[in-house]
């Protein structure tokens, strides 16, 4: 049976509704960032640059860099985003979207974040690069998906009573990222890490303007973490979210993160745009040979 036109939503060119993209405009390999203005950051290196859209927030580029077809998007921030992103480059190489048909011959699709990030560790310090095995979701949207099957409830239970989990908070969902993807990325110039994806910047990532929070000591008790030899080592917006519904469809996914602040310290780096600039390059130079 076709899939209703209110589930799935196409711009009056046949494109999909958010991200203003047909399925000729994606490469099998996605670079995802957050910062729409990143997205140039990246493609500065590309050969060529074929196919550019914008629409809110949502910036595409697609090129080739040393002869690897690369697509770069930009999401926004938070796992709300990467809930519409994922979801809509699925069914741009899944689903015929003439005949709103799921295909019968599926494609996985390569997704590597490259972001900044927070480390929690004295040991992280900043201007390192951090390449996520684990991410613990600290936000809802697992749970709105048929999700058990794919999620490391051991992990998460042992997380939930190590933190004093307020009970009124979302539960926390544990997922691993691509072995492939994971093995390929790495190297010495990277720490292998767990992270947290918090739903916000502030209170839920625990820091205070004006505003009192409602566990002072989450960041210490996430620090303090280790369920055998497992410590999450940093705080960000994305990763949980691109872990698991990625995983969900069938895709491969790995973020990489730009230490840009130290939690512990106190301190925040001074050159974070040479930072990222970094991980871009050398993400582009291990992903140019993935097969």
């Amino acid at each position: 049976m076709p899939i209703k036109a209110s589930e799935l939503i196409l711009n009056p060119d046949g494109s999909v509704y958010h991200l203003n993209l047909r399925p000729e405009h994606i490469a099998k390999t996605i670079i995802t960032v957050g910062d729409p203005d990143r997205v140039d950051s990246v493609t500065k290196y590309f050969d060529d640059v074929h196919f550019s859209t914008r629409k809110r927030e949502f910036h595409t580029q697609t090129g080739t860099y040393k002869g690897k077809a690369i697509t770069v998007i930009s999401t926004g921030i938070g796992t709300d985003n990467i809930d519409i992103v994922l979801n809509e480059l699925d069914a741009l190489v899944n689903i015929d979207l003439d005949k709103r048909e799921i295909k019968s011959n599926l494609t996985s699709l390569d997704i590597i974040r490259i972001g900044t990030s927070g480390s929690i560790q004295e040991t992280i310090p900043i201007d390192s690069f951090v390449v996520s095995e684990f991410a613990a979701g600290f936000d809802s949207l697992l749970h709105f998906y048929d999700s058990a099957h794919c999620q490391h409830f051991d992990v998460s239970e042992a997380l939930k009573k190590h933190t004093q989990w307020f009970d009124k908070k979302s539960d926390p969902y544990v997922v691993k990222c691509s072995e492939r993807l994971f093995t390929h990325l790495s190297s010495i110039q990277t720490i292998t890490g767990f992270t947290a994806t918090n739903v916000g910047f502030y209170g839920p990532q625990g820091r205070v303007l004006r505003l009192g929070i409602q566990d002072p000591k989450l960041n210490d008790r996430l620090a303090d973490f280790d369920f055998n030899g497992l410590t999450i080592s940093n705080l960000e917006m994305e990763t949980a979210g691109i872990y698991g519904i990625a995983k969900l469809l069938g895709h491969n996914a790995v973020s990489m993160n730009a230490i840009i602040a130290n939690r512990v310290t106190g301190e925040f780096t001074e050159k974070a745009e040479t930072v990222v600039d970094s991980l871009i390059a050398y993400t582009l130079e291990k992903i140019k040979d993935l097969k």
